[in-house]
């Protein structure tokens, strides 16, 4: 069990058990993203972490119903994880950035849909 999605994420760079129990400890998702980048990373991490960053958001969203619809009530907008630390892999700063993590939300959005009644 980890305590937040960026602790899941985090924890899967690494195939050290003790690392992944270290990481579920910490305080804060800003603390577990911090630990990630300090620990030994698997070899198949970058062809796994869009994929496991999917699967996560969807369990997240999936398992709390308030957080569920609100991602449901954005509609059709184009969601986009803006940020002031320069991340254009996950966001888009100053519009530049390949926004994985927006994209990711449109998809559990559509996906939380398709689950509707």
């Amino acid at each position: 069990m980890y305590p937040t999605v960026e602790h899941a994420y985090q924890a899967q760079k690494t195939h050290d058990e003790g690392e992944r129990r270290r990481i579920a400890a910490i305080k804060g998702p800003g603390a577990a993203k911090l630990a990630g980048k300090k620990i030994k990373v698997r070899l198949d991490w970058f062809s796994r972490s869009l994929q496991l960053m999917y699967d996560l958001v969807l369990l997240k969203f999936s398992l709390h119903p308030v957080l569920r619809q609100q991602l449901l009530d954005t509609g059709k907008e184009e969601l986009v994880e803006g940020n002031n630390w320069g991340d254009v892999f996950w966001g888009k700063v100053d519009g530049v950035g390949k926004n994985h993590l927006g994209e990711i939300l449109m998809r559990v959005r559509t996906e939380l849909r398709r689950e509707e009644p």
